[in-house]
Protein backbone atom coordinates (compact mmCIF):
# COMPACT_ATOMS: atom_id res chain seq x y z
CA UNK A 1 0.00 0.00 0.00
CA UNK A 2 3.00 2.29 0.46
CA UNK A 3 3.35 2.44 -3.33
CA UNK A 4 -0.04 4.15 -3.59
CA UNK A 5 1.23 7.07 -1.53
CA UNK A 6 4.52 7.08 -3.42
CA UNK A 7 2.69 7.31 -6.74
CA UNK A 8 0.65 10.26 -5.52
CA UNK A 9 3.88 11.78 -4.23
CA UNK A 10 5.37 11.76 -7.75
CA UNK A 11 2.29 13.59 -8.99
CA UNK A 12 2.74 16.27 -6.34
CA UNK A 13 6.50 16.51 -6.96
CA UNK A 14 5.83 17.13 -10.63
CA UNK A 15 3.40 19.94 -9.86
CA UNK A 16 5.89 21.48 -7.44
CA UNK A 17 8.65 21.21 -10.05
CA UNK A 18 6.72 23.24 -12.63
CA UNK A 19 5.71 25.62 -9.86
CA UNK A 20 9.39 26.36 -9.29
CA UNK A 21 10.06 26.66 -13.03
CA UNK A 22 7.31 29.00 -14.19
CA UNK A 23 8.67 29.40 -17.73
CA UNK A 24 8.38 25.67 -18.33
CA UNK A 25 4.88 25.64 -16.88
CA UNK A 26 3.74 28.21 -19.44
CA UNK A 27 5.64 26.36 -22.18
CA UNK A 28 3.84 23.12 -21.32
CA UNK A 29 0.38 24.72 -21.32
CA UNK A 30 0.26 25.37 -25.05
CA UNK A 31 -0.41 21.81 -26.37
CA UNK A 32 -3.09 21.22 -23.74
CA UNK A 33 -4.93 24.40 -24.67
CA UNK A 34 -5.07 23.42 -28.33
CA UNK A 35 -6.26 19.90 -27.53
CA UNK A 36 -8.82 21.17 -25.01
CA UNK A 37 -10.54 23.29 -27.64
CA UNK A 38 -10.78 20.30 -29.99
CA UNK A 39 -12.15 17.98 -27.29
CA UNK A 40 -14.61 20.54 -25.97
CA UNK A 41 -16.08 20.87 -29.47
CA UNK A 42 -16.28 17.07 -29.86
CA UNK A 43 -18.00 16.54 -26.48
CA UNK A 44 -20.42 19.38 -27.16
CA UNK A 45 -21.33 17.74 -30.46
CA UNK A 46 -21.81 14.40 -28.68
CA UNK A 47 -24.03 15.95 -26.02
CA UNK A 48 -26.08 17.68 -28.73
CA UNK A 49 -26.52 14.64 -30.94
CA UNK A 50 -26.43 11.68 -28.53
CA UNK A 51 -30.22 11.57 -28.20
CA UNK A 52 -30.75 11.45 -31.98
CA UNK A 53 -28.01 8.85 -32.33
CA UNK A 54 -29.63 6.59 -29.72
CA UNK A 55 -33.08 7.04 -31.31
CA UNK A 56 -31.62 6.04 -34.68
CA UNK A 57 -29.92 2.98 -33.13
CA UNK A 58 -33.10 1.78 -31.34
CA UNK A 59 -35.88 1.77 -33.95
CA UNK A 60 -37.45 -1.22 -32.19
CA UNK A 61 -38.44 1.10 -29.33
CA UNK A 62 -40.42 3.54 -31.52
CA UNK A 63 -43.72 1.91 -30.59
CA UNK A 64 -42.96 1.41 -26.92
CA UNK A 65 -45.31 3.07 -24.49
CA UNK A 66 -44.29 5.65 -21.93
CA UNK A 67 -42.24 5.58 -19.76
CA UNK A 68 -40.28 2.60 -21.08
CA UNK A 69 -39.15 4.24 -24.31
CA UNK A 70 -37.84 7.25 -22.40
CA UNK A 71 -36.16 5.09 -19.76
CA UNK A 72 -34.35 2.98 -22.36
CA UNK A 73 -33.24 5.84 -24.58
CA UNK A 74 -32.42 8.12 -21.68
CA UNK A 75 -30.23 5.42 -20.12
CA UNK A 76 -28.47 4.69 -23.41
CA UNK A 77 -27.94 8.41 -24.05
CA UNK A 78 -26.35 8.81 -20.63
CA UNK A 79 -24.13 5.76 -21.19
CA UNK A 80 -23.11 7.06 -24.63
CA UNK A 81 -22.00 10.38 -23.15
CA UNK A 82 -20.23 8.70 -20.22
CA UNK A 83 -18.46 6.36 -22.65
CA UNK A 84 -17.43 9.36 -24.77
CA UNK A 85 -16.18 11.13 -21.66
CA UNK A 86 -14.26 7.99 -20.65
CA UNK A 87 -12.56 7.88 -24.07
CA UNK A 88 -11.90 11.62 -23.90
CA UNK A 89 -10.10 11.25 -20.56
CA UNK A 90 -7.98 8.41 -21.91
CA UNK A 91 -7.23 9.86 -25.33
CA UNK A 92 -6.71 13.45 -24.15
CA UNK A 93 -3.23 12.67 -22.88
CA UNK A 94 -2.28 10.68 -25.99
CA UNK A 95 -3.46 13.40 -28.35
CA UNK A 96 -1.94 16.19 -26.24
CA UNK A 97 1.39 14.38 -26.08
CA UNK A 98 1.31 13.81 -29.83
CA UNK A 99 0.45 17.46 -30.54
CA UNK A 100 2.99 18.68 -28.00
CA UNK A 101 5.74 16.10 -28.56
CA UNK A 102 8.54 18.67 -29.01
CA UNK A 103 7.25 20.70 -26.03
CA UNK A 104 7.04 17.77 -23.62
CA UNK A 105 10.31 16.24 -24.81
CA UNK A 106 12.05 19.50 -23.94
CA UNK A 107 10.24 19.68 -20.60
CA UNK A 108 11.14 16.09 -19.71
CA UNK A 109 14.77 16.59 -20.70
CA UNK A 110 14.98 19.70 -18.53
CA UNK A 111 13.56 17.75 -15.57
CA UNK A 112 16.29 15.14 -16.10
CA UNK A 113 18.89 17.87 -16.32
CA UNK A 114 17.84 19.65 -13.13
CA UNK A 115 17.67 16.36 -11.20
CA UNK A 116 21.26 15.51 -12.09
CA UNK A 117 22.94 12.65 -13.90
CA UNK A 118 23.06 11.95 -17.61
CA UNK A 119 20.27 13.27 -19.80
CA UNK A 120 19.28 10.41 -22.12
CA UNK A 121 18.42 11.12 -25.73
CA UNK A 122 16.88 8.86 -28.35
CA UNK A 123 19.29 9.96 -31.07
CA UNK A 124 16.34 9.83 -33.49
CA UNK A 125 15.02 12.60 -35.76
CA UNK A 126 11.80 14.32 -34.72
CA UNK A 127 9.70 12.70 -37.42
CA UNK A 128 10.78 9.25 -36.24
CA UNK A 129 9.96 10.08 -32.61
CA UNK A 130 6.53 11.33 -33.69
CA UNK A 131 5.92 8.13 -35.65
CA UNK A 132 6.89 5.92 -32.70
CA UNK A 133 4.74 7.99 -30.33
CA UNK A 134 1.73 7.86 -32.67
CA UNK A 135 2.16 4.13 -33.26
CA UNK A 136 2.38 3.34 -29.55
CA UNK A 137 -0.57 5.62 -28.79
CA UNK A 138 -2.75 3.75 -31.30
CA UNK A 139 -1.77 0.45 -29.68
CA UNK A 140 -2.67 1.80 -26.26
CA UNK A 141 -5.96 3.24 -27.49
CA UNK A 142 -6.94 -0.11 -28.98
CA UNK A 143 -6.36 -1.72 -25.58
CA UNK A 144 -8.36 1.05 -23.92
CA UNK A 145 -11.20 0.65 -26.41
CA UNK A 146 -11.42 -3.06 -25.62
CA UNK A 147 -11.60 -2.34 -21.90
CA UNK A 148 -14.10 0.43 -22.57
CA UNK A 149 -16.47 -1.81 -24.51
CA UNK A 150 -16.24 -4.49 -21.82
CA UNK A 151 -16.89 -2.01 -19.01
CA UNK A 152 -19.71 -0.41 -20.96
CA UNK A 153 -21.40 -3.80 -21.28
CA UNK A 154 -20.81 -4.58 -17.59
CA UNK A 155 -22.42 -1.27 -16.71
CA UNK A 156 -25.83 -2.84 -17.36
CA UNK A 157 -25.33 -5.41 -14.60
CA UNK A 158 -27.48 -4.37 -11.61
CA UNK A 159 -25.56 -3.03 -8.60
CA UNK A 160 -22.17 -4.15 -9.98
CA UNK A 161 -22.55 -1.81 -12.94
CA UNK A 162 -23.12 1.17 -10.65
CA UNK A 163 -20.45 0.36 -8.04
CA UNK A 164 -17.62 -1.93 -9.13
CA UNK A 165 -17.51 -0.98 -12.82
CA UNK A 166 -16.82 2.77 -12.26
CA UNK A 167 -13.99 1.93 -9.84
CA UNK A 168 -12.44 -0.51 -12.31
CA UNK A 169 -12.89 2.06 -15.06
CA UNK A 170 -10.95 4.70 -13.14
CA UNK A 171 -8.18 2.19 -12.40
CA UNK A 172 -7.92 1.25 -16.08
CA UNK A 173 -7.91 4.93 -17.03
CA UNK A 174 -5.25 5.72 -14.42
CA UNK A 175 -2.97 2.90 -15.55
CA UNK A 176 -2.98 3.81 -19.23
CA UNK A 177 -2.83 7.53 -18.47
CA UNK A 178 0.37 6.90 -16.51
CA UNK A 179 1.74 4.79 -19.36
CA UNK A 180 1.21 7.62 -21.82
CA UNK A 181 2.89 10.15 -19.54
CA UNK A 182 5.89 8.03 -18.59
CA UNK A 183 6.36 7.15 -22.27
CA UNK A 184 7.88 10.61 -22.83
CA UNK A 185 10.84 9.80 -20.58
CA UNK A 186 10.98 6.04 -21.12
CA UNK A 187 10.92 6.24 -24.90
CA UNK A 188 14.00 8.47 -24.78
CA UNK A 189 15.66 5.72 -22.74
CA UNK A 190 14.95 3.14 -25.43
CA UNK A 191 12.21 1.34 -23.49
CA UNK A 192 9.75 -0.11 -25.99
CA UNK A 193 5.99 -0.29 -25.38
CA UNK A 194 5.99 -3.96 -24.41
CA UNK A 195 8.72 -3.39 -21.82
CA UNK A 196 7.04 -0.23 -20.56
CA UNK A 197 3.83 -2.14 -19.88
CA UNK A 198 5.76 -4.93 -18.16
CA UNK A 199 7.61 -2.40 -16.02
CA UNK A 200 4.41 -0.59 -14.99
CA UNK A 201 2.48 -3.81 -14.29
CA UNK A 202 5.25 -4.76 -11.89
CA UNK A 203 4.45 -1.63 -9.84
CA UNK A 204 0.65 -1.43 -10.24
CA UNK A 205 -0.03 0.33 -6.94
CA UNK A 206 2.62 2.96 -7.70
CA UNK A 207 1.07 3.51 -11.14
CA UNK A 208 -2.47 3.71 -9.76
CA UNK A 209 -1.40 6.10 -7.02
CA UNK A 210 -0.15 8.42 -9.74
CA UNK A 211 -2.76 7.86 -12.44
CA UNK A 212 -6.11 7.51 -10.65
CA UNK A 213 -6.02 10.90 -8.84
CA UNK A 214 -4.89 12.49 -12.11
CA UNK A 215 -7.77 10.82 -13.98
CA UNK A 216 -10.25 12.14 -11.43
CA UNK A 217 -8.72 15.61 -11.67
CA UNK A 218 -8.94 15.49 -15.47
CA UNK A 219 -12.73 15.21 -15.16
CA UNK A 220 -12.81 18.82 -13.96
CA UNK A 221 -13.13 21.13 -16.98
CA UNK A 222 -9.91 22.98 -17.89
CA UNK A 223 -8.00 21.42 -14.98
CA UNK A 224 -6.32 18.87 -17.24
CA UNK A 225 -4.64 21.65 -19.22
CA UNK A 226 -3.06 23.17 -16.10
CA UNK A 227 -2.01 19.81 -14.66
CA UNK A 228 -0.40 18.43 -17.83
CA UNK A 229 3.01 20.15 -17.48
CA UNK A 230 3.33 18.96 -13.87
CA UNK A 231 2.05 15.50 -14.83
CA UNK A 232 4.80 15.16 -17.46
CA UNK A 233 7.38 16.36 -14.93
CA UNK A 234 6.10 13.93 -12.28
CA UNK A 235 6.05 11.04 -14.75
CA UNK A 236 9.64 11.83 -15.67
CA UNK A 237 10.63 11.72 -12.01
CA UNK A 238 8.87 8.37 -11.68
CA UNK A 239 10.59 7.04 -14.80
CA UNK A 240 13.98 8.07 -13.40
CA UNK A 241 13.39 5.96 -10.31
CA UNK A 242 11.95 3.00 -12.22
CA UNK A 243 14.77 2.91 -14.73
CA UNK A 244 18.43 3.24 -13.73
CA UNK A 245 21.76 2.97 -15.55
CA UNK A 246 23.01 -0.62 -15.62
CA UNK A 247 26.07 -1.75 -13.77
CA UNK A 248 29.25 -1.09 -15.74
CA UNK A 249 30.31 -4.65 -14.97
CA UNK A 250 27.16 -6.08 -16.58
CA UNK A 251 27.51 -8.03 -19.84
CA UNK A 252 27.48 -5.95 -23.01
CA UNK A 253 24.04 -7.19 -24.23
CA UNK A 254 22.45 -5.91 -21.02
CA UNK A 255 23.84 -2.45 -21.73
CA UNK A 256 22.87 -2.37 -25.40
CA UNK A 257 20.52 0.47 -26.26
CA UNK A 258 17.23 -0.13 -27.99
CA UNK A 259 18.04 2.51 -30.65
CA UNK A 260 21.33 3.37 -32.34
CA UNK A 261 23.11 6.28 -30.76
CA UNK A 262 21.12 6.09 -27.53
CA UNK A 263 22.62 5.82 -24.07
CA UNK A 264 21.94 2.33 -22.67
CA UNK A 265 19.59 1.91 -19.75
CA UNK A 266 18.37 -1.06 -17.76
CA UNK A 267 15.58 -1.85 -15.32
CA UNK A 268 15.63 -1.92 -11.58
CA UNK A 269 14.58 -5.22 -10.13
CA UNK A 270 12.20 -3.74 -7.61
Amino acid sequence: MRDLGAGFGYLMKGQRWVGRHGRWFGFGLLPGLVTLVLYAAALAALAWGAGDLVAWATPFADDWSSPWQGVLRGTLTAFAFVFGLFLAVITFTAVTLLVGQPFYESLSEHVDRTEGGDVPGSGLPLWCELWISARDSVRILLRVACYGVLLFACGFIPVVGQTVVPVVGFCVSGFFLTEELTAVALQRRGVELKERLRLLRGRRLLVLGFGVPLTLAFLVPFLAVFLMPGAVAGATLMARDLVSPPDEDAPAPARQAAHPGQAPYGFRKD
